[in-house]
């Protein structure tokens, strides 16, 4: 009996300090956002299982972010038609629109050339390309197909309704395709402890997001020269009518030396401050994540 209540007891104590270090972290999280002219939403998953969220219940509109979600959908669908990465897509002139960011239209401006999935799945999580994006909806059955998918594993809570050139035509649609912060996070969390697809899918958007070349600004930056390892998918939009951002974003995984892990999602939305205030909202935020970790 002595040995249960023991037990019992350190187990109480033990989920009473989690707890406290729960609480401290939401705390540092609302002290770097108070007084910031934007609304910033966060989710932190610690090892799959102790979360924190500030401001999870509105919705952020996700901007690029949307492209892991619909990375895991291109997997799913090769996955489903035994197709590896390497099966080609022929990109015509027509699917190359000028008025967007798309290195991938500056590489190839005359179009007509056929290229690996792999190389238009590089071009949207590692360079966030609005024509790489909406070449792949074309070939998977368009934005609904990527919403029933990450629907199917369980994950609530965002919506996939317009395609990047619907966005660039009415600013409004990028808060159609919104997310709380908790529905992306747990959606990393999925993609880490579960097996999506094919191994080589799923291990080949991990690599890529690891390499990723956006938002060094954001996540990555209180990070860097550490030992940590980062994955991340970023998401940028321009200024609404009122001349606001309409969303600055990063959400991503961490590995630790001492093999801990978690998973965040920062979205900040409708933000009065400069862009590089506002990436520095989250690059703040991820550096308070990282010292409740390392620091303490």
């Amino acid at each position: 009996m002595k040995r249960v209540f023991f037990g019992l007891l350190v187990c109480l104590v033990s989920c009473c300090v989690q707890c406290v270090a729960e609480e401290t972290l939401h705390e540092d999280i609302a002290r770097i956002i108070e007084r910031k002219r934007a609304r910033v939403g966060v989710a932190v998953i610690i090892d799959g299982r102790d979360t924190v969220t500030v401001n999870n219940e509105e919705r952020y509109p996700m901007m690029s972010v949307f492209k892991f979600h619909q990375a895991l959908a291109v997997a799913d669908f090769m996955d489903r038609k035994g197709l590896p990465l390497s099966a080609e897509i022929l990109v015509k002139k027509e699917q190359l629109k000028p008025d967007t960011y798309s290195p991938l239209r500056d590489s190839h401006p005359e179009g007509n050339v056929s290229l690996p999935v792999s190389e238009l799945l590089t071009y949207t999580l590692q360079l966030s390309d609005n024509n790489a994006c909406d070449i792949l909806f074309d070939y998977i059955g368009g934005t609904e197909i990527a919403d029933a998918y990450i629907r199917s594993l369980g994950i609530d809570g965002f919506s996939i309704s317009a395609t990047e050139d619907d966005m660039h035509r009415d600013l409004d649609l990028c808060y159609a395709n919104w997310s709380t912060p908790l529905s992306a996070a747990r959606l990393l969390e999925v993609f880490l402890v579960r097996r999506l697809a094919g191994d080589s899918y799923q291990q080949f958007i991990k690599k890529t997001m690891v390499t990723c070349h956006t938002g060094e600004n954001r996540l990555k930056k209180p990070l860097k020269g550490t030992d940590a390892v980062v994955g991340h998918k970023t998401g940028t939009g321009d200024r609404n009518s009122r001349g606001e951002l309409i969303g600055t974003n990063d959400i991503g995984f961490v590995s630790l030396p001492d093999g801990r892990r978690y998973v965040i999602a920062v979205f900040v939305k409708d933000s009065e401050e400069s862009a590089e205030d506002t990436e520095r909202i989250i690059a703040d935020i991820s550096a308070a994540v990282y010292r409740h970790l390392c620091v303490r």
